[in-house]
């Protein structure tokens, strides 16, 4: 049984660690087992310590049956080593593990919302899974300056002891899951829960609780929140995307939207008159191909082949040959081994474009669909076989 000491000194970062065994583990890995820790392990959604003892890097915390299991990178002989916390991972863990007790309170106080389960993250958003399936946004909002002004009243944190029979008078947000000796931590005057994590020891070192967004999961709702450190680095990593994002707008950050505004009226206004240009340079490719279309008695052959053109091109240039007089047309795009491939045939050609269809993809495995008017399709094909793709049209044409 590994003696716990993170939960009444968790800002003693720095120790000397009493090695006693020394475990192989797969990988390359050791597991170091200590008499008495500050390392905090894996439990109760909140994720493990790293840090140093002696040389050996901690990578991995977690209990064995009562036995704290420090995983290294080498091992060590039993011995005195001077053991190190990595700092800024247990104090975010603190402000996070903290700020969830707090945000899990606020909900339950101004919107009578319980919390059903929590992750503690050091390096990303934490979470909080809430009984119900949406909440409005002004309550969110609510919930959010109400959980900062406990923060901001530099309320005590503090953890003890109970047994069994004292918990049955003191008035927990939820009830223990363990029996015997229980572990409290509370907010003075405002929340009580039994709890194994590492916290901060009054709520203003939580510093900021921002919720960034919600997801619905099943029938919950997840919030996704950040606080402490993180909440900083999150707002810095905003403040540099909307600074760059003015400077290149050539406006201030209070201007993005309105530039963007008339950006975005400025792009469609291009985009629909791109568009029909796209539409005039179809309709004249269209009559290019109709111009070189070979005669073969009553019909007009027009066979092409596009590299890296755009199926919805071939397409657009089908439909307009389809309604010329005799017209059959094959056109084909080919970008990097994927064939794409259109027929259009004119109503009174008496072709069947589907039929073409299915002959032309039928040595490469494609597939296709369509009317007897026009039909599209593709497949997979070698480059030294597109020599051969309009090979055999004529024939399947049956031109007297």
């Amino acid at each position: 049984m590994t003696e716990q000491l993170y939960f009444d000194d968790p800002l003693t970062l720095e120790f000397t660690a009493q090695v006693t065994e020394s475990r192989p583990l797969n990988k390359g890995r050791y597991g170091l087992i200590l008499p008495r820790t500050y390392f905090y392990p894996t439990s109760g959604g909140q994720e493990h310590d790293t840090g140093f003892i002696g040389e050996a890097r901690v990578l991995d915390v977690y209990k064995d049956n009562g036995t704290i299991i420090h995983v290294v990178d080498r091992s060590l002989t039993p011995g005195d080593y001077p053991a190190r916390i990595d700092r800024d991972r247990r104090i975010r863990a603190m402000q996070h593990h903290t700020g969830q007790h707090i945000l899990s309170a606020t909900f339950l106080e101004v919107a009578d919302i319980e919390s059903i389960s929590a992750n503690i993250n050091g390096d990303s958003p934490s979470t909080i899974d809430l009984e119900v399936g949406e909440v409005a946004p002004e309550t969110m909002r609510q919930a959010e300056r109400y959980a900062n002004s406990i923060l901001f009243e530099n309320r005590a944190v503090k953890s003890y002891y109970v047994t069994d029979a004292d918990a049955a008078s003191i008035p927990f947000r939820k009830p223990p899951k363990v029996s015997g000796r229980i572990r409290v931590v509370e907010v003075d005057g405002f929340d009580v829960t039994p709890c194994g994590g590492t916290h901060c020891l009054n709520t203003s070192m939580v510093g900021l609780i921002k919720i960034i967004r919600t997801e619905r999961v099943n029938q919950k709702l997840r919030v996704h929140f950040v606080a402490g450190y993180q909440a900083l680095d999150h707002f810095n990593t905003y403040q540099d995307i909307s600074q760059g994002a003015a400077s290149l707008l050539e406006t201030g950050v209070d201007g993005i939207p309105a530039v963007l505004e008339r950006k975005l009226d400025q792009l469609k206004a291009a985009q629909t008159e791109l568009e029909t240009l796209r539409v005039g340079l179809l309709a004249a490719e269209a009559g290019q191909l109709a111009a070189s279309a070979e005669q073969l008695g009553a019909l007009r052959l027009v066979t092409a082949l596009f590299r890296g053109r755009l199926a919805t091109d071939l397409r657009q240039l089908g439909m307009k040959l389809r309604d010329m007089p005799g017209m059959v047309a094959l056109l084909a795009a080919f970008d990097e081994g994927k064939l794409s491939l259109v027929v259009a045939c004119a109503q009174d050609s008496g072709v069947n474009a589907r039929d073409l269809l299915d002959k032309h993809l039928a040595p490469f495995n494609g597939r296709g669909g369509g009317d007897p008017f026009l039909a599209q399709g593709g497949g997979t094909v070698d480059n030294d076989e597109l020599d051969g793709l309009f090979k055999g049209t004529k024939d399947d044409l049956d031109v007297t």
